[in-house]
């Protein structure tokens, strides 16, 4: 039976739901425990009460995993949302004269396609914070993070192979991209056109290649999306890609057409530990774009 219309709803408590969200990204009630400073049986009454109030069970859980209900699916993205939410409100009224720096790594592709939307709104929010964007290979942006020299990074890696920790914002197909009634891939060796050694498109591609025994050639090399996108659109090469930036010009290159799957690679938030309120709320920034991207299949602010 519904409730009456003047029934007063149930609130979320925000500590749960970001218990929740931690024990989703990591895969474990002891981790999450430990990255959000309780104890994991303090972290497992959480979940039991709001799976209580829920009325559905969220977690799968066995003797070594722990893994989301197709209801904790749905959850998940509501509970992303109403925590980027509710730092966004405190944002607003508490920090909004929060200064400093925030420096954050990115590979070329998520640069052009994710960063402008993101630094465009969070200039509005925090208009006294200064952002340094650096734009790498995942591989030294790695590097850079555990140095200490950025406070941000996005970092592409295979699905299989996720450092840890990092947030997974999305998981993407790699697929061969090629121009639209191109004539590259029947060419006799494959001519490829590559990222710089250390991409995981690149490494996963050539490897699926390799597998088949598919002779190939690089035929042209780059270390932006700018200068991929052209090699291809001029049919001297098809390339890997992440699905979601193939774009409307170019086509996706199967095994209909002598073509391996290169499998599937995360796309990983890693932020500071102890971060600042700007890093916190810049990272709030990118989660919120790349929800939005999963609910619309768009990168852009709505």
């Amino acid at each position: 039976m519904n409730a009456p219309l003047n029934h007063p709803l149930m609130m979320l408590d925000p500590d749960v739901l970001r218990s929740f969200v931690a024990i989703a990204e990591t895969g474990s009630f002891t981790a999450a425990a430990a990255r959000i400073y309780r104890t994991p049986s303090a972290v497992s009454m959480q979940i039991k009460r709001l799976e209580e109030q829920l009325g559905v069970s969220v977690f799968l859980r066995d003797a070594r995993n722990v893994s989301l209900t197709h209801d904790g699916e749905v959850l998940l993205g509501y509970a992303r949302r109403l925590i980027a939410l509710n730092r966004e409100a405190i944002s607003r009224f508490v920090t909004s004269d929060v200064s400093g720096v925030v420096r954050i790594g990115s590979p070329s592709d998520y640069g052009e396609a994710v960063l402008p939307s993101v630094l465009k709104l969070f200039a509005k929010s925090h208009p006294s914070v200064v952002v340094d964007v650096v734009i790498d290979q995942s591989t030294s942006l790695l590097k850079r993070f555990a140095s200490g020299h950025i406070d941000i990074a996005l970092i592409s890696c295979m699905r299989d192979q996720t450092p840890d920790p990092g947030e997974v914002l999305m998981t993407d197909d790699i697929v061969w991209a090629g121009a639209k009634g191109g004539q590259a891939y029947l060419m006799d060796p494959l001519p490829v056109s590559m990222w710089d050694e250390g991409c995981v498109w690149r490494d996963s591609a050539l490897a699926a290649l390799e597998k088949v025994g598919r002779s190939y050639r690089v035929a042209f090399m780059t270390s932006h999306s700018a200068g991929q996108r052209s090699a291809i659109l001029a049919d001297l090469a098809i390339a890997p890609m992440g699905r979601s930036f193939l774009g409307s010009d170019i086509q996706v290159l199967d095994e209909d057409c002598g073509l391996p799957a290169p499998g599937k690679y995360h796309l990983l938030l890693k932020v500071a530990a102890d971060p600042s309120p700007q890093v916190m709320a810049l990272s709030d920034h990118f989660r919120a774009r790349f929800q939005h991207f999963s609910e619309t299949g768009v990168f852009e602010a709505p």
